[in-house]
């Protein structure tokens, strides 16, 4: 018997997406702050310190657990919605930048997926959501983006954003699998995720992608993003305050110019 409400849902969209959960009457969904797009009337908005779960029993547990929230860059409070009319109400969070909307069933996957920290956009009320340290030295020390990943347990529907194209990649037991860190959305449990260091002087000094990259070790599924957050944001930055690649001095100014920036 399941413990976590049972919901519907809809995912809509190409590059912006959008899911669509349908709520039988006192059916609850969790979501992020800021992942709100709309909701039917019958459907009550409320704001639960923690995520609502049953592991977070006691004051102590929501604050253990809320506390947790915080080391992965998350909000102490989360909004529930629950269906308080009649038949049925539909509710609808929306994706924070391009990309696609991944429908996790917990219940497939021994109850367990560990993403990335900034991963989770929504879930039916039930899903605990934690957080999961890497034990592993090297891990903790180059890991950077998957050092601290966040843990959704449960038996209930999650719902996990990536950037740009989503790739679902099964690894057979001990297939390895070698992966920028900031590509990775989310994987199972039985994964075995490590850090490798990518060696020889020219690949660290020139090559561009850092020196270290994640290596993911079957047996299990795993979840990658062509476009992480991160380097979205560092090529919108550097696209601001630098000048133009494909445009030379006079062509940089001139384009700046005609775009309105010249002045």
């Amino acid at each position: 018997m399941k413990t976590n409400h049972e919901i519907d849902y809809y995912i809509l969209g190409e590059e912006m997406q959008y899911v669509e959960i349908e709520l039988d009457p006192q059916e609850t969904a969790i979501a992020e702050a800021g992942a709100f797009m709309y909701m039917d009337d019958g459907i009550q908005m409320e704001t639960i310190f923690g995520d609502g779960s049953a592991q977070q029993k006691g004051f102590m547990g929501k604050l253990l657990n809320a506390g947790k929230r915080l080391l992965t860059g998350e909000s102490l409070f989360m909004t529930a919605f629950t269906h308080h009319g009649y038949n049925k109400a539909k509710v609808a969070f929306a994706s924070p930048y391009p990309g696609k909307i991944i429908p996790l069933d917990l219940a497939q996957y021994q109850g367990k997926i560990i993403c990335q920290k900034d991963a989770f956009l929504c879930a039916a009320k039930g899903v605990a959501i934690g957080i999961e340290f890497q034990k592993k030295l090297g891990t903790g020390l180059f890991g950077g983006e998957g050092f601290i990943m966040q843990k959704l347990e449960g038996d209930g529907m999650a719902f996990c954003h990536a950037g740009g194209h989503v790739m679902k990649r099964t690894l057979n037991p001990g297939e390895v699998l070698r992966v920028d860190t900031g590509c990775i959305v989310a994987y199972t449990q039985d994964v075995d995720y490590d850090i490798q260091f990518i060696g020889g002087v020219k690949n660290t000094l020139f090559g561009g992608e850092g020196m270290f990259f994640a290596t993911l070790k079957g047996p299990g599924e795993v979840w990658l993003q062509t476009l992480p957050i991160s380097r979205l944001a560092s090529r919108i930055l550097a696209y601001g305050v630098g000048t133009r690649k494909e445009e030379g001095s006079i062509l940089g100014g001139l384009g700046n110019l005609l775009d309105g920036d010249g002045a």
